[in-house]
């Protein structure tokens, strides 16, 4: 009778944690898509104007500094309806959408860490007692934390300015190599080499950068950018899996053509901002990899 009083105690402490560490990751992450959203206007700005990268969050209009309390991630955006306290001029949705995203992301992260046991998937492993070292562990979860930041980072600016800025996504793809390395070596850290640790990662590329590389030679550019074949690369590298390429590859077409569709259709020679929905395709593919590798 204590055992079965215990355990519904037990799943109920689990719950309550699992929700806390949801909505700490969301917080969280809406803290870094402000940040990143504001990092981005800051690039955009230095690129064009050679101004330096620092300071404090202006208004665009009036350059009013704003106070702490109007750098609330989402809270302070919904009070002030979107608009300058000093000025009354909108302010625009980039910032809500930024955060709201990149909190989103994170609980989807958290959530594909937590609940579907993101390392064991990531690895093809079948137990964490045969997992590989944990300081390995730890350096793949940095990098694939910075990563979700270069991605994020790229969706935003490409959103906003229709551009994925080349520092950034040669930065991104180098992070992808250096993924794709640990990747291996855990493997190789649990398990004998197979043709598979060259083939796979090879296979993802060609899906996601190599398609849009021939596509971009093909149109010279008026399909997709020259920076899009590139952030491919980097996803797809990252995904490892040529089958979670093809997923991603799928999830970003068929919700770009959603979204974009109407606003294609109403303005004539309106280019595509593909970025963003590569990025989501990733978040998406990778919260639910566990689910698209058990249908294969």
């Amino acid at each position: 009778m204590i055992s079965v009083k215990k355990q519904p105690q037990r799943a109920t402490i689990y719950n309550m944690q699992v929700i806390i560490i949801l909505a700490f990751s969301f917080i969280i992450g809406a803290c870094l898509g402000s940040f990143l959203c504001c990092q981005a206007c800051r690039f955009r700005r230095k690129e064009l104007d050679q101004k330096p990268l620092g300071h404090r969050s202006v208004c665009n209009h009036c350059h009013y500094k704003l106070k702490w309390y109007d750098n609330i991630p989402i809270v302070s955006w919904l009070i002030l309806k979107g608009k300058c306290r000093k000025c009354g001029k909108i302010i625009g949705l980039a910032e809500l959408l930024s955060e709201l995203g990149t909190g989103i992301t994170f609980v989807m992260l958290a959530f594909y860490v937590l609940i579907v046991g993101g390392y064991q998937v990531f690895l093809s492993c079948t137990s964490y007692l045969a997992g590989p070292p944990l300081p390995l562990i730890i350096a793949m979860g940095i990098v694939l934390f910075v990563l979700v930041l270069s991605f994020i980072f790229l969706a935003i600016y490409d959103g906003l300015y229709g551009e994925l800025p080349s520092l950034c996504l040669t930065f991104s793809v180098i992070c992808a190599i250096i993924m794709l390395t640990l990747k291996e070596w855990a493997i190789l850290s649990i398990s004998s080499f197979t043709p598979e640790l060259i083939y796979k990662p090879l296979l993802s590329f060609l899906i996601l950068g190599g398609i849009y590389l021939v596509l971009y030679l093909i149109s010279k550019g008026r399909w997709v950018g020259d920076g899009d074949w590139l952030l491919g690369t980097a996803i797809g590298l990252t995904l490892f899996e040529p089958w979670l390429a093809l997923v991603a590859l799928f999830l970003a077409n068929i919700t770009a053509c959603l979204v974009m569709y109407p606003i294609v259709k109403s303005k004539k020679n309106h280019h595509i901002h593909f970025g963003p929905f590569l990025v989501v395709a990733f978040v998406i593919t990778l919260s639910f990899s566990k689910f698209f590798l058990s249908m294969i």
